[in-house]
């Protein structure tokens, strides 16, 4: 049971499938007649799920979880409905809500409830809260304690600042946002609409920009990061991870791009549309990555590197040349006891050697198969 709404609060299941946003979804109940009476205070496992629930099956393998289901409804693709149908008699006491994407429609209930429970959260900006005068909230912006606005800085509605938050000058986050505690944003940050920044994340700290400065022997003279971080809509970082801010140019994540904790975004980066990445990626500054880009945990990217659209890049792999063409990329040295890798290693080192030495081979095979058709036309003339 992760979300429970008080009794009085529980929608019913007309009611609840009528204000998510599950528009396009074809989405029936099996029993139209009970959707206005089954009350669904919140979500829960096929297993766990009780009779002011209502759960999901996503995956056929658990079709037997069906069996001793206590939820009041469950979502389950209408092909599952049948079978499940054609193996039980009588009905079960659940009612069924049929949709073709069960485990998308689950994750769409779900963001119903967390709306309502983030509703019955105090709201107001506590008296611990430091916010400047010009700084601009509009309505219904909650702010927590010892958090901080800065001059200039325009909050959109229905906004949530949390706890120990820092907003620097001249930022904007828009309507509908969530920042969990500590998020820090430094000056002139930008993000759009409806954004969820988890605890620790920090955007627009200075990027790693240093010229070598002869006059000092192996010294370095810092360059001013003058840009700034642009974020679209629909965006969402996970917990202390950094995304630095332009030297010139803007950093730029673009519209429904989600990223993972602990991820490291360098600075003048743009990455595209609905891009997703998993923990502990390392982007180096001035990669450009496409839209619709997955990639997989703790991969590394050299700077100044251009993804194509719909590329998909497997955890651990080290990118250091453009991918220009979308596909899946691999690039993660197989896992072995460590003298066999240490065997296969040495092998790796001697693929130099060994190639120059077969081209020698191929070039003196062909040379004597050359030198035999040579001959073999003398005496046949």
């Amino acid at each position: 049971m992760p979300v429970l709404l008080a009794p009085q609060r529980a929608p019913a299941l007309r009611r609840l499938l009528q204000e998510a946003d599950i528009v396009g979804l074809g989405c029936t109940i099996s029993d139209p007649s009970c959707a206005d009476d089954l009350k669904i205070a919140g979500i829960g496992s096929l297993q766990s799920a009780g009779p002011t629930e209502i759960s999901f099956l996503s995956n056929p393998k658990l079709h037997q979880q069906l069996d001793g289901c206590q939820a009041a409804a469950v979502i389950l693709r209408p092909q599952d409905w049948q079978a499940y149908q054609a193996a039980h008699r009588p009905d079960p006491a659940w009612a069924a809500v049929l949709c073709e994407q069960p485990y998308l429609m689950y994750a769409l209930l779900a963001q119903w409830f967390d709306r309502h429970r983030l509703a019955g959260l105090p709201g107001g900006i506590h008296p611990s809260a430091i916010v400047a005068r010009d700084a601009i909230l509009e309505d219904d912006v909650h702010v927590g304690p010892l958090a901080v606005i800065d001059a200039r800085t325009r909050i959109g509605a229905g906004t949530r600042i949390g706890a120990g938050c820092v907003l620097g000058p001249d930022c904007e986050v828009g309507r509908d946002s969530l920042l969990h505690a500590r998020v820090t944003l430094y000056h002139g940050v930008k993000i759009g609409a409806r954004a969820v920044l988890h605890a620790g994340v920090v955007l627009g700290a200075d990027g790693f920009g240093f010229a070598p400065d002869p006059r000092t022997p192996g010294a370095w003279a810092k360059i001013a990061q003058l840009g700034g971080v642009r974020v679209g809509d629909d965006v969402e970082i996970g917990a202390n991870t950094t995304v630095d801010r332009g030297a010139v140019e803007d950093t730029v994540l673009g519209n429904g791009v989600k990223l993972d904790n602990q991820i490291m975004i360098g600075h003048n980066c743009r990455i595209g549309d609905h891009t997703a990445m998993a923990a502990c990626v390392g982007v180096a500054g001035s990669t450009t990555m496409g839209r619709r880009c997955v990639i997989g945990g703790a991969a590394m990217f050299g700077g100044h590197l251009t993804l194509a659209d719909d590329v998909h890049v497997s955890g651990g792999t080290a990118v250091t040349s453009d991918i220009l063409k979308p596909g899946r990329y691999t690039g993660v040295f197989p896992l072995a006891e460590h003298s066999t890798w240490q065997h296969n290693a040495a092998v790796i080192g001697q693929l130099a050697p060994l190639r120059k030495r077969l081209r020698a081979i191929e070039r003196q095979a062909m040379a004597e198969s050359a030198g035999q058709s040579a001959n073999n036309k003398q005496d046949t003339e």
